[in-house]
């Protein structure tokens, strides 16, 4: 069954989810600013996306600003950034058993369907 890891205020997040409502396919909801993920789950989802952690963050939030932005990071230090502080995630993204995609392109959220 797919996952979307969905932020309800952001409309790309609302967006993709209708866009999976639509497409009649079975997903469950993980909202993760309630319910964030741990460093081990953000290390096996960006696995799955196939991505460097720092392609993961929103780098223009204001948390990353103020305490990251400038700062030469390690891999894990992003990654426990993340864990800290899950606003700072990109969004929405979608995973599907081993793969995920970040399915703010929702021509390229189809394919990956």
């Amino acid at each position: 069954m797919l996952q979307i890891l969905h932020n309800p205020r952001c409309g790309k997040s609302r967006n993709c989810l209708a866009f999976l409502e639509n497409s009649k396919v079975e997903y469950e909801i993980r909202n993760y600013l309630q319910n964030p993920l741990s460093e081990s789950e953000l290390n096996e989802l960006i696995t799955k996306l196939n991505l460097k952690p720092i392609v993961l963050v929103r780098q223009k939030e204001t948390v990353w600003i103020e305490n990251f932005k400038g700062k030469t990071l390690t891999d894990k230090q992003i990654i426990k950034a993340l864990a800290e502080y899950p606003i700072l995630i990109e969004r929405p993204i979608v995973i599907n058993g081993p793969k995920a995609i970040i399915g703010r392109d929702l021509e390229k959220l189809e394919k990956f369907l």
